[in-house]
């Protein structure tokens, strides 16, 4: 039964990669996103410090609730498709990344932002999509060009949510 559940999550993934959600090429010629005209519904230039973006994008605050909210819905951010986490009202959860719980013990904030902005830095065989970044990608399909998967107010609540998770598998080895 988990063989099965596993082998359709991994199914679903590979669909989001075919849609071009999720794919992307390695591309770290640019540090920064471009900046148009609305802050909060574009991608911001963002400064990299080794593997953490430091300063809050666009100057914004997080809200933990709404970061929450994001997490957990399966059509906005879509990261219960591949990771677990404290949502028990959530069924169905990941388990071919790394389990939520915990991360703001494993990881400081500015790191949380950097994996959430672009992974693929960190990481070029990631399967995680780079919510934030839009210049680099491959395979994008064209409703999806140029546009972040998730604006910088919303990253800075998944941010936030994330950073509070503090219990949980902390003793982990980082990936």
């Amino acid at each position: 039964m988990a063989s099965r559940a596993r082998d359709i999550r991994a199914a679903a993934l590979g669909a989001l990669m075919l849609a071009g959600v999720c794919a992307q090429a390695p591309s770290f010629a640019q540090d920064s996103a471009q900046k148009s005209a609305s802050p909060a519904a574009s991608a911001l230039v963002y400064d990299v410090r080794e593997d953490a973006i430091p300063a809050p994008l666009g100057g914004l605050t997080g809200d933990p609730a709404r970061g929450r909210a994001i997490v957990a819905d399966r059509q906005k951010g879509l990261c219960l498709l591949c990771h677990a986490g404290p949502f028990p009202e959530q069924r169905f959860q990941g388990d071919i990344a790394p389990d939520l719980a915990g991360a703001g013990a494993r990881w400081s904030v500015g790191q949380l932002r950097m994996r959430m902005v672009d992974a693929a830095r960190l990481n070029p065989a990631t399967s995680m999509p780079s919510y934030h970044r839009t210049q680099g990608l491959a395979r994008v399909a064209p409703a999806f060009q140029a546009k972040p998967i998730l604006d910088a107010q919303e990253i800075e609540d998944v941010v936030a949510f994330l950073a509070g998770l503090r219990d949980g598998p902390a003793a982990q080895e980082k990936p």
